[in-house]
């Protein structure tokens, strides 16, 4: 303690915060987001402060146990499904959802609209059939059962419906028939009694085709399991989606609502492997017709006047990578075919689905390298966009697609969840001007984080990476609001200190610079890029100034 008396202990502490704030601020230049925040007006340095302020009031206020007696504990950055009924109430969620979000370039087609609206849209649809590989007898079998719909102009007799045990299996049964026959047995729960066997239906088969809050919670069970779930939904739902009517309506729903959350292009991945049927007849059309049914519905969406100002959409024709080469190969010439057809349509290639139980790029690497010089010959332009790194591996074949999908020259990463983990890899992606597209809610969902407080974006961030924010799968994984970017974009506002409202800003202008318009290479400032990144600009300065508008009061506070 005699020291502490003889030691100008003041002069010290200064001299200490002052190396310290000059260490800190040269880390600061090292992120993606340091450019972004010495580039903003007066205004715009106000509305973050503001923002700053209400995320640091409501994480003292909002995210806290109302009750001594509330199970578990309340903080910010929780898991997302036990977090997102508050969220939701929140001055920050008002503020993001407003936010201008410019580009959504990471995002399944057959995935972005609620289950609610499909099914509805089932049931009010002539045609629709439904059909299982067993009975519905039990509730085992509910929950296991193959279960798909189809149209079809008519409908085949059947002896026995599709819950009896002498249902034979594959029998077409009239979707309406199923709904409104639906046994109350079937389903456990309180108060059965008070639902139609229609609501019953629904109860059952939108839990089928989701990812339950329940479910979404149960990361002990790995990732494999998870994910058989969350595959076997697009097998279910397809026959409905890709019934020429109803695709019209899901392209349109999916497009008006993304504008409505602040999205003006969206460039959305489609599994080509599913059979379109056309309108009454149910005749098989060519899968090249949805690219051109979903050019229709965006050019008539763009005239619309609800869809005034929205940029536009492209689509990724993806294939499945577990699928065989023959398979593959198939899929890489009907997509040539389509370009040729709609080059202005089909933006890129991308290979698809689980990574750690899927084919690795390296195993991929004869068909990757064939589709290449096959380009080549047919004078078409197709850039890849992989998906890369979605996993929890470090030094497996999966972790190893980063180094190939590099090697191979896409043009983003699709999640890029362990890139964090190679430094060279990362200078790699810097240099050679490459997006990852970040789906933070889907990468808990899907188990490779149990929560987005220790989600690897930070550190991609904080290493100057590209990164752009998307929402994945947001019919599926549970954000419930057909099409959201918000729920993602407040995540990540609401965990990292470090983000904040410049953060978020940087990552939404990065998805203008990454997105695949029509003309120009992704991620170099020309064509149409140049005039669109100015009009971002021009929508967040407006966005800014209503925010310092509206919430002017929270300035001093």
């Amino acid at each position: 303690m005699t020291n502490l008396i003889d030691i100008d202990i003041d002069k010290q502490i200064s001299e200490y915060l002052e190396k310290r704030e000059a260490l800190v601020a040269k880390e600061k230049e090292l992120r993606h987001d340091y450019e972004f925040r010495k580039s903003l007006s007066p205004t715009a340095k106000r509305a973050a402060a503001i923002v700053s302020r209400i995320r640091q009031h409501e994480a003292e206020t909002v995210w806290t146990k109302e009750t001594e007696e509330e199970e578990g504990d309340v903080y910010p950055g929780m898991m997302f499904t036990l977090a997102k009924g508050r969220m939701e109430k929140t001055e920050l969620w008002r503020i993001v959802k407003k936010m201008p979000k410019g580009c959504l370039l990471h995002a399944h087609l057959e995935a972005m609209v609620d289950m609610d609206w499909v099914f509805d849209v089932a049931l009010n649809t002539p045609g629709i059939h439904i059909y299982s590989d067993i009975p519905l007898t039990t509730p085992k079998a509910l929950e296991k059962a193959g279960i798909q719909f189809t149209y079809t102009a008519t409908t085949p007799r059947v002896v026995e419906g599709l819950y009896s045990s002498q249902y034979e299996p594959g029998s077409l049964i009239p979707v309406t028939e199923v709904a409104d026959s639906f046994p109350a047995n079937l389903l456990l729960g309180e108060s059965l009694e008070k639902k139609t066997s229609r609501e019953r239906f629904l109860e059952w088969i939108i839990g089928r085709t989701t990812i339950t809050a329940e479910e979404s919670l149960k990361h002990h069970e790995g990732i494999n399991m998870i994910w058989a779930k969350f595959q076997s939904i697009f097998l279910i739902i397809q026959g409905i989606i890709y019934y020429e009517p109803i695709y019209r309506q899901f392209v349109r729903n999916v497009l008006h609502h993304l504008h409505q959350d602040g999205i003006l292009w969206v460039d959305l991945r489609i599994a080509f492997l599913m059979t379109f049927k056309a309108a009454e007849t149910g005749a098989i059309l060519p899968r090249s017709d949805v690219v051109k049914a979903f050019s229709e519905v965006t050019e008539a969406y763009k005239s619309s006047p609800e869809g005034a100002g929205f940029w536009g959409a492209r689509t990724i024709w993806t294939s499945i990578r577990r699928f065989d080469q023959e398979t593959i190969i198939a899929s890489m010439k009907e997509c040539v075919e389509a370009k040729k057809l709609y080059p202005d349509v089909i933006a890129g290639f991308d290979l698809v689905g689980q990574e750690d139980l899927g084919r690795t790029h390296l195993e991929m690497l004869p068909e990757i390298l064939w589709f290449k010089e096959y380009c080549r010959q047919q004078h078409v332009d197709l850039p890849f966009f992989f998906h890369a790194g979605e996993t929890l591996g470090d030094g497996n074949g999966t972790d190893g697609n980063l180094f190939d999908a590099i090697l191979l020259g896409t043009k983003r990463i699709g999640h890029g969840f362990s890139l964090h983990k190679h430094p060279h890899l990362i200078s790699l992606v810097k240099q050679n001007n490459i997006c990852v597209e970040v789906c933070p809610i889907s990468n808990e969902i899907l188990r490779l984080t149990s929560s987005i407080l220790s989600h690897s974006l930070p550190a991609m961030l904080a290493h100057g990476v590209p990164v752009s924010l998307n929402n994945d799968d947001p019919g599926i994984l549970g954000q419930k609001t057909t099409a959201s970017m918000t729920h993602d974009y407040w995540q990540v506002l609401q965990a990292f200190d470090n983000v904040g409202l410049e953060g978020l800003g940087d990552m939404a202008l990065t998805g203008v610079r990454f997105a695949a318009f029509e003309n120009g290479e992704v991620g170099v400032m020309e064509g149409p890029r140049v005039q669109r990144v100015e009009e971002w600009w021009k929508r967040w300065e407006a966005f800014c100034e209503w925010i310092v508008a509206e919430f002017g009061h929270w300035e001093g506070k």
